[in-house]
């Protein structure tokens, strides 16, 4: 009786904003399987990966043959589409030689993570290809709990956005959510500085850089920053007290028992 080969993987594997210690145990053990391939983003090819510098310092020996996959810093549309479908070409070949691929991801691989483009473009070439996430913990949870700030208490609401969208539409969601976590802070950190002071709100703030690594940088005051250069893995998490609320409707109200004049389904 012939037993049918099961298909070779894509796993996305998380692995923490930087601390070892924050990797899922279904990560760690992934990545002690023999015969697998390990893969990690890298925004050149003189670049070192931060995702292989996680694993190796969580004692975890990379297997021979590894492979860099390149992911350049680019807003040029046709120059990505190149990379991702080459290293969708990469994986795929692996996969198809009946060997699990391991893309090595710093923080959530959900969460504005490589994992998803390189993903994608492979379900292009193979549309039932076999892809499993691994969570993990992303960045601004570590900065959070780094901060002893929750993140979200009671019926708090959260926006998590790229702080490239400008200063403008922070400047609107502020309005709205009691916690803003700011990603990718770099290019507009002082223009952020000057609206969070306008806004009495920089000692509600903190920057946080490379998250759980052992370069962790955490400052409260804010404008210690200004006209500074901050590495690309950099965020601000503030909390607006300032928010004011409008009616919210009830949830699941208590229910008090049905009295005499108010048998069960009577209104």
């Amino acid at each position: 009786m012939m037993v049918e080969a099961t298909r070779a993987t894509l796993y996305g594997v998380s692995l923490g904003p930087g601390d070892p210690q924050l990797m899922t145990r279904r990560a760690h053990a992934l990545l002690q399987r023999p015969g697998t391939l390990w893969t990690y983003p890298v925004r050149s090819t003189k670049s070192p990966s931060y995702a292989m510098a996680i694993a190796e310092r969580a004692g975890l020996t990379p297997p021979l043959g590894h492979q860099p996959l390149l992911f350049p810093m680019t807003h040029d549309a046709q120059r990505l589409a190149r990379h991702w479908l080459r290293a969708a070409q990469t994986v795929h070949e692996a996969l198809q030689s009946g060997i699990d691929v391991m893309f090595l991801v710093e923080g959530d691989a959900s969460t504005y993570a490589t994992f998803g483009h390189l993903a994608r473009t492979l379900q292009a070439l193979q549309p039932d290809v076999s892809v499993e996430v691994v969570p993990g913990v992303t960045s601004f949870l570590a900065g959070c709990a780094q901060l002893r700030w929750p993140l979200a208490e009671q019926d708090d609401t959260v926006a998590v956005v790229p702080a490239a969208y400008g200063v403008g539409m922070v400047e609107r969601l502020l309005d709205d959510f009691d916690t803003l976590v700011l990603m990718k802070v770099k290019p507009l950190l002082d223009d952020l500085i000057a609206l969070l002071e306008r806004r009495d709100l920089l000692t509600c703030s903190c920057f946080i850089e490379k998250a759980g690594a052992p370069e962790e940088r955490v400052v409260h005051d804010l404008r210690t920053l200004k006209g500074t250069t901050v590495n690309y893995l950099s965020l601000l998490i503030v909390k607006n007290p300032q928010r004011q609320r409008g009616e919210r409707i009830a949830g699941c109200k208590k229910k008090t028992a049905a009295g005499p004049n108010h048998p069960p389904g009577a209104r």
